[in-house]
């Protein structure tokens, strides 16, 4: 740890209700999430969630950058019944999109998979190429 490189230096423990990591796009999803909520400078997990522990979300490297991150997702779905996402290639996802359970999307590689504003996914694979566009 970098801690050891300054003298006289003092550690403070901050606890999981204070602070959330947010090292990747994957972590940022799920605090930015309607899985918490901020009370008087505290994270609380949502009274609405099923499962006491936090669901496991992985965005492939599409999603690494912020601008990426930003264009790909139009709003950030309802995740607060979601156990695991995995998200991989060229997905983009619309607004009020509700994922449940196990959701696994993956775009074939010089494809593309839109997820259309409204969706409801529980325990889908999704894969391949998928357009649905209104007319």
């Amino acid at each position: 740890s970098g801690i050891k490189c300054f003298n006289r230096t003092t550690g403070v423990h901050v606890t999981r209700d204070r602070f959330l990591p947010v090292k990747t796009t994957s972590d940022l999803l799920l605090v930015m999430s309607n899985l918490y909520t901020l009370e008087r400078g505290l994270l609380r997990m949502s009274e609405k969630r099923r499962f006491g522990t936090t669901p496991l979300v992985k965005l492939d490297r599409e999603f690494a950058k912020m601008a990426e991150f930003n264009w790909r997702i139009a709003q950030v779905p309802d995740i607060i019944h979601l156990e695991h996402l995995t998200v991989s290639g060229n997905v983009t996802f619309g607004k009020r999109v509700a994922l449940r359970g196990t959701v696994i999307i993956i775009a074939n590689h010089g494809g593309n998979i839109d997820i259309p504003t409204g969706s409801e996914l529980e325990d889908k694979i999704v894969s391949g190429n998928l357009q649905i566009r209104d007319h």
